[in-house]
């Protein structure tokens, strides 16, 4: 009895590993193949295996015709479904790959939204899928902004070059009336020289530091600044241009200065309130009123808000208030102040300040507000 039982054992496993070694053979053979093929050549493998074993089994424990034809038939239908399951596995998972190539094909080359494979995937290959669609969406935002930040800088040459242009002009037909001989008022024309001269200088120095917030330069050194003297400092200095241009400049502040204290550079600061407040002025009505107000929010954030009186901006203007160059008017006028940087300096003055900067339409105007961090205290 224990020799017949090793005798099956022995060609069961004989059997086992010959059919072993010829699918692991074949195997090798397709490994190049579809992934398709490949799991079914390995469902197919032990299934194999199984059914010549059973079969030499058999014949060794003599069994009747009756049960061996019983027990093929059972192993041949599990064999049938276990390749019926695999060659669906296998579909899935080579219409899953198939996707994934494809989206990764068109990576980097077209941003449009990719269409799903249809069939359901194993939960590996959806993962990837996903991560591939987070990507594209990344890069197609990443493309928007470039191309928008390209459109920019083309407008910014262009308004530039006529905002240079016509002042230029003016002096050209200045000098050359001087050194003909035929303008009068000789103080007259030197004085428009020089208000030619500061205006330019005006753009130039807007472009370097436009230029300098942009290039991302090394971290100074910052100190606590009080954003109301700061606001009183610039309300003060604004005071006589508002004044002549008929607008009433008003200030809010708390009496606690100590809550509106914030890390930062002074000058930086300075100049992107003055921006806003010297907008602010350029484009209210005469009677009508600034208002700038500084206060603390409820999560802790320092608010400084610049409030006019403009009528408003369209709905569609809103997002590109702070584009280089933008001025809410298709007239280039270089002598209504600024080449149309001013907005953009103080968004990047802000940002790198680690604040933030957004403009909203309000009863009669629109209101700029700047949002940043407090002084941390120990």
């Amino acid at each position: 009895m224990n020799r017949d039982m090793a005798t099956i054992l022995a060609l069961t496993t004989l059997w086992t590993l010959i059919v072993a070694a010829v699918g692991a053979v074949v195997l090798w053979r397709f490994r190049r193949r579809s992934l398709r093929i490949t799991m079914i050549v390995a469902a197919l493998a032990p299934m194999a295996g199984a059914l010549a074993a059973v079969l030499q089994s058999v014949r060794a424990m003599f069994i009747s015709e009756h049960d061996s034809w019983v027990v093929l038939w059972t192993l041949a239908f599990a064999a049938l479904l276990g390749l019926a399951m695999s060659v669906l596995l296998g579909h899935w998972i080579t219409v899953g790959s198939r996707d994934v190539g494809r989206r990764l094909r068109h990576l980097g080359t077209s941003y449009e939204p990719t269409e799903a494979a249809g069939v359901v995937v194993p939960a590996e290959l959806a993962a990837l899928t996903n991560e591939l669609e987070m990507t594209r969406k990344k890069l197609a935002a990443s493309h928007q902004r470039e191309r928008a930040l390209e459109t920019s800088r083309r407008e910014l040459v262009a308004f530039m070059s006529h905002d240079l242009r016509t002042p230029l002009a003016g002096l050209r037909a200045v000098s050359e009336g001087l050194e003909d001989g035929v303008i009068d008022d000789v103080p007259g024309a030197l004085r428009q020289m020089r208000s030619t001269v500061d205006r330019m200088t005006g753009l130039v120095d807007d472009l370097f530091e436009l230029s300098r917030l942009s290039t991302a330069p090394p971290p100074r050194r910052r100190s606590a600044v009080s954003l109301r003297e700061l606001a009183e400092d610039v309300a003060g200095e604004n005071n006589e241009h508002a004044r002549a241009e008929g607008v009433q400049l008003a200030l809010s502040t708390p009496e606690d200065d100590d809550r509106l204290a914030v890390q930062g550079d002074p000058d930086e600061l300075t100049r992107a309130v003055t921006n806003l407040v010297g907008n602010a002025i350029r484009h209210t009505t005469a009677g009508g009123t600034v208002t700038l107000t500084v206060d603390r929010e409820l999560d802790g954030r320092v608010r400084l808000a610049v409030t006019d009186g403009c009528g408003g901006i369209p709905a569609d203007d809103l997002e590109r208030v702070f584009d280089v160059g933008w001025r809410g008017d298709e007239q280039r006028t270089p002598d209504a102040g600024g080449g149309g940087l001013g907005l953009a300096i103080a968004r990047g003055v802000v940002e790198s300040h680690d604040g933030k900067i957004a403009v909203s339409n309000v009863d009669g105007g629109c209101a700029f507000e700047i949002d940043l961090p407090p002084v941390l205290t120990k």
